[in-house]
This record gives structure tokens, sequence and C-alpha cells, in this order.
């Protein structure tokens, strides 16, 4: 079954869909205001469409370098290519004016063991002024995130090169030993060796490496160093390497507070990134279903103590969304065993991935997951008891005295991304499915 917090949405939920019944689901959440992206000044987007004060008390109202990279793909997708790219091009001139980061680690001037040293991956989007206070910038998931997106917007003729920029990264990513390094990954937590981060990386390498074979940009090169495609491929490896040795698992260091056989964010690696091979990226689908999979959402990984249960009772309003990297024992401290939150960003992800396997290989085992996960991805939708408005993308699920709620970030632009990227997927399938009949 199904679970529908609206019913005005549930009225549109088909068994099997066809082209037009795609159209009417996307005509309906777009005359709502369910895809609405409002912007910064600067095309840049906030976390989440939140009210001023909520915005600031949460920092929802910042910009997260990885959420941005899915709404410029929700974009580029939807063949609106200007709002992608006035957003990778904002994204770049951040890391151009604070190119500084990159320096100062290459030269040994800064110690990358500090996330504060890092190139940040949260900033003030209205200004491209970074945020002051101490946040978990060891995320080399968002930096290999822009490097993917922003290569293959070059590739296609979309933005011209930068190949200072281009080569900071991939120096950047050597000097660190991204295949080895603890970072705070997705979730933004305590720092580990990470196969969801490693494999980010190796994805935009890739796109990198595909630019200079095709000669869309010329040598790239940053402080008298530079950046071949014989430099790419052994950095690449060694990270492809990694994977191999960590996957199916998030993480396979000994220590209890680190290993993590389950996490929700190994589906990027299947798509949108593409790093994995079909088999492992099957297996990787069935571990998130069989273990992470729940009745209003799917959540992070077993144990996930944000938005646990009564999580406001537990926490005061201005320490929910507070970097927990490096004391993350008291967070974990109040987790409920089995009432993790319940996330939306996900079941749109895995609709995409049924999807595209449809289109490879005509199995209908694949077109009715891709149309399960749509329906529950559509049934997350807010209804209209939501403080914050109905037919709205949440974050996630939580449980709240008893029953199911959305967590407070309503609605998040990172859902709203994944569900559009879905409902476009799924006009593709309607249409050789229809094709079919």
């Amino acid at each position: 079954m199904i679970v529908t917090h609206n019913e005005k949405i549930r009225a549109k939920l088909k068994p099997q869909y066809r082209p037009k019944d795609v159209d009417d689901v996307l005509a309906f959440l777009h005359a709502h205001g369910t895809l609405r992206f409002s912007p910064l000044p600067t095309g840049l987007y906030p976390a989440a469409g939140l009210v001023p004060s909520a915005a600031v008390q949460s920092g929802y109202g910042n910009v997260w370098v990885r959420d941005n990279i899915f709404v410029a793909l929700a974009h580029e997708t939807a063949g609106q290519h200007g709002k992608a790219v006035t957003t990778l091009q904002m994204l770049a001139a951040f890391y151009r004016r604070h190119r500084g980061r990159f320096e100062a680690i290459l030269e040994g001037r800064a110690a990358p063991s500090l996330p504060m040293n890092r190139p940040h991956v949260r900033f003030d989007g209205a200004t491209l002024a970074e945020i002051p206070s101490r946040w978990s910038h060891a995320q080399n998931d968002a930096l290999g995130y822009f490097l993917w997106l922003y290569c293959r917007l070059i590739r296609i003729g979309r933005i011209p090169p930068d190949p200072d920029l281009l080569a900071a990264f991939a120096l950047y990513f050597k000097e660190i030993q991204y295949w080895e390094d603890e970072d705070s990954g997705h979730w933004e937590e305590r720092r580990k060796v990470e196969a969801s981060s490693i494999g980010a990386v190796v994805a935009g390498l890739r796109e990198l490496r595909m630019l200079l074979i095709q000669g869309k940009s010329s040598v790239c090169c940053f402080q008298g160093r530079s950046v071949s495609t014989d430099f790419l491929d052994r950095l690449i490896e060694v990270g492809a390497q990694a994977l191999k040795e960590i996957l199916p698992a998030e993480c396979v260091q000994p220590d209890p507070r680190k290993n993590r056989r389950y996490d929700a964010a190994l589906l990027f690696l299947i798509y949108p990134l593409g790093v994995v091979e079909d088999v492992m990226g099957q297996r990787i689908v069935d571990d998130v279903l069989h273990h992470l999979q729940g009745e209003y959402g799917i959540r992070r990984y077993l144990g996930d103590a944000y938005w646990t249960a009564d999580y406001k009772d537990k926490v005061p309003a201005g320490e929910r969304t507070v970097d927990v990297s490096e004391r993350q024992e008291e967070r974990d401290a109040l987790a409920s065993p089995g009432a993790e939150a319940q996330w939306c960003i996900f079941d749109p992800i895995i609709s995409v991935i049924a999807g595209h396997r449809y289109l490879r290989f005509g199995d209908s085992r694949d077109l009715d997951r891709q149309i399960r996960h749509l329906n529950r991805s559509l049934g997350q939708l807010t209804g209209p008891d939501c403080s914050k408005g109905e037919l709205l993308c949440p974050e996630a699920y939580y449980l709240e005295h008893g029953h199911y709620v959305p967590t407070d970030q309503v609605p998040l632009l990172w859902t709203q991304a994944n569900l559009w990227l879905a409902l476009l997927a799924m006009k593709e399938s309607a249409v050789r499915s229809s094709q079919k009949r």
C-alpha cells in the first residue's frame, strides 16, 4: 500500500502511466507550486524554501553545493538549460573567488585535516561569501558532484572551460588522497572513508578526462602544475580500486563508530553519477529496499539520530542543524532504534534507476518498480494539515508523539529536484510502454 498524505494527489496516482498521465501530473504540480524553484539573485538556490526567520535559524537558507547540483541537473534534464548553466557558473565563480583554499592546501600552508581549511561546500549564496561559523566542509562528494556536472556542461558546449579551476580540483583530490581520505560525506557527520564520496569524485574525474580527450579544454594547469589524461587515469584508477574494496558497503573501516554496511547515499553512485556497473547497482538498490525502506520514506542509514523520534523534544531549535561531525556521539545518544527519520529524496532516485533499466532491457518488472517508487514519491507530498502548506516536498518524515509528520525543512529543494527527475524519467518510460502495447 502507498501511503498518501494528500487526497488531491491520490487521484493522480496510476498503476500504469500513459504519457498524458505524466503530463497531467506535471501540470498539476506546477499549478500548485510543488515544483517551484525560487533562486537567489545570483541564480543559486537555498536548501529550503523557508520563511526568512526559519531559514536563518536552521541555516537552510544557505547554499549547499550538493543540493544545487541536483537542482541544476533537474533543470538541465527538463530542457531549462539556462538555469542550469547559471547555477554552475555561479558555483564556479564562488570557487574562483576562494581559490586560496586550493592554493593553501596544495602549497602545504593549510592542513586539510581541519575542515574549515578545505574548499567550502556551504556558503552565502546571495553574496558568494564564506560563512565563518564552523562547518563540516570535509565533503569530497559535494566537490565531486560539482566537477561532474560542470565538466558535463562544458563537454556539451553550454559553458566555456576554465582550465585553471578544473586543474585545481584534480590536484586537490590528489593532494588529499581522496581514495582514502576521511570525509563527512553526504550526511555531514563523523568523518570516515566513504564509498559514496569516493564515487562522486571518480565521476567528476571521469568527466574531466573526457573533456581533455575530446579537446574541449586546453591543457589544465594550476600553479604551474599540469593535469594530463595520464595523470587522471592514475587518479581515477586508485578511486575505482577503493570502490571495489568497499562496495556494496558505505564504509568498511573496523571502527564500529564508522563501519556502515547500508547507506542510501550509495544510490547516487547509480544515478545520477553512473559509476557502478549494473550488477553492483542492483545489489545496492536491493540493500536499500530490504534494510532501509520504510512506510513513509527511506532511512539514510540504520541508527540515524538526525530527526529521530521526538527530535524537537530532545534538541533545542537552535541546535537541530548544527555541525556535529566532531561530537557525533552526543547526537547518536538520542537515537531511538527503529525510529529513524524516513527521507523523501530517495524514492524518486530509485524510480529513475528502475526507469533507466526499463529503457535498456524492456523488463516489465523494472517498469513496475519505477511506477511504485514514483507513486511513493508523490504520496510523500504534504497534506492540508502541514503548517508549511500542502502539496510540498518535505525533507523527511519523522516520528513525533507516535505519528509520522514532516520535518521542519518544507519544502526541500533537493526533494523537489529528485521528484521532477523521476517524473521526467516516467514520461520516457510511458512513451516506450505505450509503443509496445
